[in-house]
């Protein structure tokens, strides 16, 4: 009998988890530790923050679900690691801490024979000076509650400025200068726009894109060349018309670094330390690991085996100028190098480096996006480690037959405005691969132009909202769940 851990339940944890127990017999355990009750489907959160979709539209609790699937369940976040056991226990374990309940604040230690780092990142608020989410005017749309907070602080300004002639000024991007996740604040800021038009205030709002990109439309792989209608154009450009036509305006290259009541404090490239105003800001925060330490059977501390911020993998993370990264320096199974009975897909894996060009200002600050692994990759990754575990299992012998680098595997993203079957919009594009891979696609960006396209209208919105139940029918393991697609 194999006992498999995942820890974390978001899109990579609960995925890997759902395909373990489909695909392993019961003889076999596959248990769950997640600080969190509830599994959220994170990308509907901006509906929710524009007061469109109730929270309870967007999550379920974990427990019910996992103890009629026969998943066994922990409610507790995780303190640190021992890949080698301890004195006292000889399979390898991780130390976790209860957080509700009789055994809150109480530690135990949960073994496992394969173990999957899937704990995501930590929201990095602390960060940035003031940033912390419901004050200073500035929100977030990380969470389902987060999100709801920021409904309740635009709710209260669109209020204000229909009982009034008042101007007001909305920011929203990075509140960062390595943030990353641009793609939903992109979808935020057009939604925002949208419902102040529904609202018919729109003409009394400023409207301002804050953002560490160099350009728009990097969202973090270093922008893209797209065919559009048959016609190749750059990201950059699709997002520039799309801003122009709804009258926003933007800031790039901006490294948020304070957030007083009302304004942000931001340094650019030139070097300059600017303020923005605003009535209402919504600020994605740094993603960062969560701090965990690893000890090795002696307790002697090895967390640099384990981690560099995120968890090490299969990457080549030797340090090299930009001009000569890869895309063979991504990982291919998210395997530990030194225990390689754990791994790390989705956000919990420590990325080789940026895929946009790293950029700093004329003061040495470094302004440039942080790669995102979040949506379609996180779920794809989670899946080619529960393969490879379910086949080790099986055979009784290590396999890595499973693998899926993000140099050779496309992401979809579609940023929909507006809600309902009539009303909405969408803005659709597709990119393959993620990390650009300049030999293959020399004279492309490094992207395959058949694969990676961009599309405008209400087709990406009836997708979208599509999306939103398919993805909620599938991750609460309905019938047949297993045939929709990542």
């Amino acid at each position: 009998m194999s006992k498999v851990v995942v820890l974390g339940a978001g899109i990579a944890g609960h995925t890997a988890a759902a395909h373990l127990r489909r695909k392993l017999s019961k003889e076999h355990q596959v248990v769950v530790v997640s600080p969190n009750r509830n599994y959220q489907w994170v990308p509907s959160n901006i509906w929710v923050g524009i007061g469109r979709m109730k929270a309870e539209e967007i999550y379920f609790p974990l427990e019910p679900l996992y103890k009629k699937k026969g998943i066994g369940y922990i409610q507790a976040k995780v303190v640190s690691f021992h890949p080698e056991g301890d004195s006292l226990e000889d399979k390898p374990f991780v130390s976790v801490e209860y957080l509700y309940g009789e055994k809150a604040g109480t530690q135990e230690k949960v073994t496992y024979d394969y173990l999957i780092n899937a704990t995501g990142p930590k929201l990095a608020f602390d960060l940035t000076e003031g940033l912390i989410p419901g004050t200073n005017k500035a929100f977030s749309v990380c969470t389902y509650d987060h999100a709801e907070h920021a409904w309740q602080g635009l709710k209260e300004l669109i209020e204000k400025l229909e009982s009034s002639n008042e101007k007001a000024k909305i920011l929203i991007g990075t509140g960062h200068s390595k943030a990353t996740c641009q793609g939903a604040a992109f979808e935020y800021i057009l939604n925002v726009e949208q419902e102040l038009n529904r609202h018919n205030v729109r003409d009394k709002v400023e409207i301002t894109w804050i953002s560490n990109e160099y350009k728009l439309g990097d969202f973090g792989m270093d922008g893209m060349l797209m065919s559009v209608s048959g016609k190749p154009m750059h990201s950059d450009e699709l997002v520039e018309m799309v801003f122009a036509d709804r009258g926003i305006k933007w800031i790039l290259g901006a490294g948020v670094s304070k957030v007083e009541d009302g304004k942000a404090h931001y340094e650019n490239l030139e070097g300059e330390y600017k303020t923005e105003e605003f009535d209402f800001a919504m600020l994605i925060p740094a993603f960062s690991g969560h701090g965990f330490k690893a000890f090795d059977k002696s307790n002697n501390d090895i967390t640099d085996k384990l981690f560099k911020g995120f968890m090490i993998v299969d990457a080549d993370y030797t340090p090299r100028p930009y001009d000569e990264w890869t895309v063979q320096d991504w990982p291919e199974t998210y395997q530990n190098p030194s225990y390689p009975n754990i791994f790390a897909p989705g956000i919990a894996f420590a990325p080789p480096h940026s895929i946009s060009k790293p950029r700093k200002s004329k003061n040495g600050t470094d302004i440039f996006p942080a790669p995102p692994r979040t949506g379609m990759p996180s779920g794809i990754t989670a899946i080619v480690v529960a393969d490879n575990i379910i086949d080790s299992i099986k055979s009784g012998k290590p396999s890595l037959h499973h693998k899926g680098s993000m140099g050779n595997m496309g992401a979809a993203c579609i940023a929909s405005s507006g809600f309902g079957i009539l009303k909405g919009k969408g803005i659709s594009i597709t990119t393959y691969p993620i990390v650009p891979d300049y030999v293959k696609y020399p004279n492309s960006g490094g992207r395959d132009l058949n694969k990676t396209f961009g599309a405008l209208g209400l087709g990406g919105h009836w997708v979208k909202l599509t999306l939103h139940y398919a993805f909620l029918y599938k991750a609460k393991m309905k019938p047949f769940w297993w045939l929709i697609p990542e």
